[in-house]
């Protein structure tokens, strides 16, 4: 099969562009960088031709909720009108587990957004709800790390590997549409200070973490809200499994 990933240079989609040619599939990438705009829809109709499905893994602006809601909502409107113009039949997105019961983040309200684009749009769509990746804690604490120093909030999390995402990415891609499908998630429950702790150990850094409610994450995230549902898709990878591939530096 075709299928066209956007988002393909991030680090998801490259994993996704992969599982995807390991399987036989011929993938056509769409990247600003590759010469496709999802803004302007510029370069959209050639690349989508003869594709038989997309897989949406764009990464949003870190900017305030009306912005990440327009964005969202323009790259989704145009991917979704291009898909129709090329005979498209099926759209998969990648989105947030628990996504619907956290009103204040601004990332959160842009995939919101895009759902209920592509939940009402022309295209025939699966939407894959996955937990945080295993790089999310180290992530959160660079946002805010001065002086050796980062504020993190104490979230409860299921994570998940990169890999294994696009491995499941991959797989729904090339079947037919599922509508919402169950939740993905890793193995075991997890606490964000503490995985952000093993993180900077397996990359030989020090830095002091100072568990916070204060930041971008507000107590309405905490306890069980972005825990899988019952009915989870669970991938194989472990934290610790996926933390003996760092080493200092980086992988």
């Amino acid at each position: 099969m075709r299928i066209a990933v956007a988002g393909a240079t991030g680090n998801i989609g490259a994993l996704t562009v992969a599982a995807l040619g390991r399987a036989g599939h011929d993938t056509v990438a769409i990247s600003r960088s590759l010469g496709v705009d999802l803004l302007s829809g510029e370069g959209l109709d050639d690349v989508l031709a003869g594709a038989d499905a997309v897989v949406d893994v764009v990464n949003g602006p870190a900017a305030g909720r009306e912005e990440t809601v327009a964005y969202f909502g323009t790259t989704t409107r145009n991917l979704l009108a291009a898909e129709q113009r090329a005979g498209v039949g099926h759209h998969v997105l990648l989105s947030i587990a628990g996504l619907h019961k956290i009103e204040g983040n601004a990332h959160y309200a842009g995939k919101r957004e895009q759902e209920r684009l592509v939940t009402a749009g022309p295209v025939p769509w699966t939407i894959v709800p996955a937990t945080q990746f295993h790089d999310f804690a180290a992530m959160v604490a660079s946002w805010t790390e001065q002086d050796g120093v980062a504020e993190i909030a104490p979230l409860l999390v299921r994570p998940i590997a990169p890999a294994d995402v696009a491995g499941v990415l991959a797989e729904l891609a090339v079947g037919a549409p599922r509508g919402r499908y169950a939740d993905v998630a890793g193995p075991e429950q997890q606490d964000l200070v503490d995985m952000a702790r093993r993180t900077h150990q397996a990359q030989g850094r020090k830095v002091k973490l100072v568990p916070t409610w204060s930041g971008l994450f507000d107590p309405s995230m905490a306890g069980d809200v972005l825990l899988p549902g019952e009915d989870a898709r669970i991938t194989p990878t472990t934290f610790e499994e996926w933390l003996t591939g760092l080493h200092p530096g980086g992988h």
